[in-house]
């Protein structure tokens, strides 16, 4: 289970089943004034960017990242590979589309963004090797996290070896969707993917569980079941901790799953 941690004085979420330097952020611990308050990792949001500056200075010293590698995240299933040339500054231009990043080279640390979709980080301490992934209800079915699974395993990793830790996002509790998101999941699962979703509230509406469709896709992608930590917190249902854009709307800010090999 992961647990609330403060490293160089920022509150993050780790899990012990990952040893390498690794955090989810809340909305706490930053700089950000007014509406953005405190710790928003959105750089495109409508911050102030010299706080969105410094609420990266923070989280990169909790970590011990010096050089750290974005992505656009575009609800799909590409996975990228990247080492410290695709490291970046705040404002530089991103020349590429992925919803997971891996590499196997110490000191470049990579970060997903969430506000209710769910971050997932991988780390195999045998190889050497982490993989960041940002995993939407389209990412999800799209098997984004098997992807990133597969991509570990080209990178020369034995499968169970690998960690997993789902960071903080919106819960079955409170993830209503129409009948396309459910038919999805049982595209991607089979029969299996009933155990994932629950009649809503509404007529003709649904709960599904996004993080125990992702677990079941890792475990189908080849990992231990016993290697992957699931966050049991749900950020629509806490706003005055995570940033939920099903709560906020377009008005809010980002929090991350970020990860280094030291």
């Amino acid at each position: 289970m992961l647990k609330e941690t403060i490293i160089g004085g920022l509150p993050l979420l780790i899990s012990p089943e990952i040893s390498a330097p690794h955090g989810f952020t809340s909305r706490f611990g930053g700089a950000s004034k007014g509406d953005f308050e405190s710790l928003n990792l959105g750089e495109n949001r409508g911050d102030d960017p010299r706080a969105v500056e410094e609420n990266y200075r923070r989280l990169k010293a909790a970590l011990g990242i010096e050089k750290l590698c974005f992505t656009k995240q575009v609800h799909k299933n590409r996975v990228k590979y990247v080492t410290e040339s695709d490291a970046r500054d705040l404002g530089d231009p991103i020349p590429y589309e992925a919803d997971g990043l891996i590499t196997d080279r110490p000191g470049v640390g990579l970060i997903c963004f969430s506000a209710d979709c769910i971050p997932i980080l991988l780390h195999d301490p045998v190889r050497g090797a982490i993989a960041a992934v940002h995993a939407g209800w389209r990412g999800t079915v799209a098997d984004i996290v098997g992807a990133a699974v597969r991509a570990m395993y080209d990178l020369g990793s034995d499968l169970d070896d690998i960690r997993a830790a789902i960071g903080p996002g919106i819960g079955q509790c409170c993830f209503e969707t129409g009948p396309e998101v459910p038919a999805a999941v049982m595209e991607a699962l089979g029969g299996d993917g009933e155990l994932y979703v629950a009649p809503g509230n509404r007529e003709g509406k649904f709960m599904v569980d996004l993080k125990g469709v992702n677990a079941a896709l890792m475990v189908r992608a080849g990992m231990d079941p016993d290697r992957i930590d699931v966050c049991d917190e749900c950020t629509a249902c806490d706003p005055w901790k995570f940033w939920s854009h099903r709560v906020d709307g377009d008005r809010r800010g980002a929090q991350a799953g970020a990860i280094v090999l030291p």
